[in-house]
C-alpha cells in the first residue's frame, strides 16, 4: 500500500515498539531511537536488568516528497515500558566474550484519524539474539550482534492500530563506544533490518539501515552531556504480492539533548529528547527515552 492511498486505507495503520508509523511501508520492526550512550559497551560477565521508558507522539504523516498528508485529526501517542535482560558470559570467541539478550516491551497505544480512534495496551514484538563483545581498553568497546524480532505483539488486519507487526525480522548490527569520564564520549551503532512478509496482507516491507548515535562530554562528576538521536534509510522498495511499490522508501533523522549519570558502581541512567526531521513516507514526531541498567 502506498502512502498516497493512506486516507482511503486507515485500518492498515501499524505500530512498532517505541516508534509509530502510518503504513507497513513506513513502519519498522526496529525500535527507532531507543539507544543512547554506552550502546556498544556490553557489561562484564553476569546478569543485568535494563529498563527503557519511551513516550512518542506525532500528528503529521509525510509523503515521498516530505510534504504532510492531510488526514483530519491524525494523531498517534505511544507509551512503552521495555524490559531488557542481558546475560554476559565469560565464554570467549575470537577474542571477545559472548552475550545474549531478550527485549520484552509493554506498549500503550492511541491512534486517531479521520473521525476514528482506537486504544490498545499489550505485549509488543519480542526481540532476542546473541552478541560478541570486545573490550579493547577501558575506554574503547565494540559489539557485533544478530537480533531476531518475533511477531508476539497483538495484530489484526482490520484494526486502526496494531501493537505488533505480524512479521519476523532479522537484524545484524555493529556498534562502537568510546567512554571518557572527563572528556569526549562517542557512540555509534549500525543496524540492518530485513523483514519477512506479513502473511495477513502479503505485504513485505523493504530493507532498512539505522544508525543510533550519541556524542557528549564527561564532566568528571558522573555526568555526561551532549546530543543523541538516529538516522534511518530504507534502501529497497516495499512489495505487495511480490510486486515492488514505488515511492515507499522511508527516511528520517532525529536529534536532541542527551544526558547520562554513572555512579561508578555499575549503575547508570540516560535520558534524551529527540525531534524527527527530514522524514519521508512515515510519521514525523518527537520522543522521550529513558534508560537504566541494574546488575543482578
Amino acid at each position: 500500500m502506498r502512502l498516497s492511498t493512506i486516507a482511503l486505507s486507515l485500518p492498515a495503520l501499524l505500530i512498532s515498539v517505541g516508534q509509530v508509523h502510518a503504513t507497513e511501508g513506513g513502519g519498522s520492526t526496529f525500535p527507532t531511537g531507543a539507544e543512547n550512550y554506552l550502546v556498544a559497551a556490553v557489561p562484564p560477565p553476569g546478569f543485568y536488568f535494563l529498563f527503557y521508558g519511551n513516550a512518542y507522539s506525532a500528528d503529521e504523516l509525510r509523503n515521498n516528497n516530505g510534504d504532510a498528508i492531510p488526514i483530519p485529526g491524525f494523531k498517534v501517542k505511544v507509551t512503552a515500558a521495555i524490559v531488557r535482560l542481558i546475560w554476559s558470559t565469560p565464554q570467549q570467541f575470537m577474542g571477545g566474550n559472548l552475550a545474549y539478550h531478550v527485549v520484552l516491551p509493554a506498549v500503550d497505544l492511541k491512534v486517531s484519524a479521520a473521525g476514528a480512534s482506537q486504544h490498545k495496551t499489550g505485549l509488543g514484538d519480542i526481540i532476542l539474539g546473541p552478541a560478541l563483545a570486545h573490550h579493547f581498553s577501558p575506554q574503547l568497546h565494540s559489539v557485533l550482534g544478530l537480533d531476531f524480532v518475533l511477531p508476539t505483539g497483538g495484530y489484526h488486519q482490520a484494526d486502526l492500530a496494531n501493537i505488533g507487526r505480524n512479521t519476523v525480522s532479522v537484524q545484524p548490527l555493529y556498534g562502537v563506544t568510546y567512554v571518557n569520564p572527563t572528556g569526549f564520549n562517542g557512540d555509534i551503532r549500525l543496524t540492518l533490518n530485513f523483514s519477512r512478509k506479513n502473511g495477513a496482507t502479503q505485504y513485505r516491507s523493504g530493507n532498512e539501515a539505522f544508525i543510533d548515535y550519541a556524542a557528549g562530554y564527561g564532566l568528571g562528576n558522573g555526568w555526561t552531556v551532549g546530543l543523541g538521536g538516529y538516522a534511518r534509510q530504507q534502501f529497497s522498495d516495499d512489495r505487495l504480492n511480490g510486486a515492488a511499490l514505488a515511492d515507499t522508501r522511508a527516511r528520517a533523522f532525529a536529534v536532541g539533548p542527551s544526558v547520562r549519570y554513572d555512579n561508578g558502581k555499575g549503575w547508570f541512567i540516560t535520558a534524551k529528547l529527540q525531534q524527527e526531521t527530514a522524514v519521508r513516507n512515515a510519521t514525523q514526531g518527537r520522543a522521550f527515552w529513558l534508560k537504566t541498567i541494574i546488575p543482578f
